[in-house]
């Protein structure tokens, strides 16, 4: 794996928890910690994502007077060829 190092500025009121969260994800190394952050950060953008898009699809339901509950109807429907 090849490695690159980066330096980040970190308020000196939030260094105590940025050790205390190294200590445990990351077992004091910092850039264990790091990676273990990047794969938590990931899943939240993920999460964050999907919640939009479910609005919108939502949203999109809702401006055709359809709900949730008719999505797989429409599904079959639209499958077979029908509108």
């Amino acid at each position: 794996m090849s490695t690159s190092t980066l330096g980040f500025a970190v308020a000196d009121e939030d260094r105590p928890i940025l050790d205390e969260l190294v200590e445990y994800f990351g077992n004091g190394n910092r850039s264990a910690y790091l990676r273990a952050t990047l794969k938590i950060m990931r899943s939240v953008k993920l999460a964050e994502e999907l919640r939009q898009l479910q609005a919108y699809g939502q949203s999109t339901l809702a401006a055709q007077g359809l709900s949730i509950d008719d999505v797989a109807d429409v599904t079959r429907r639209v499958l077979k060829g029908r509108s």
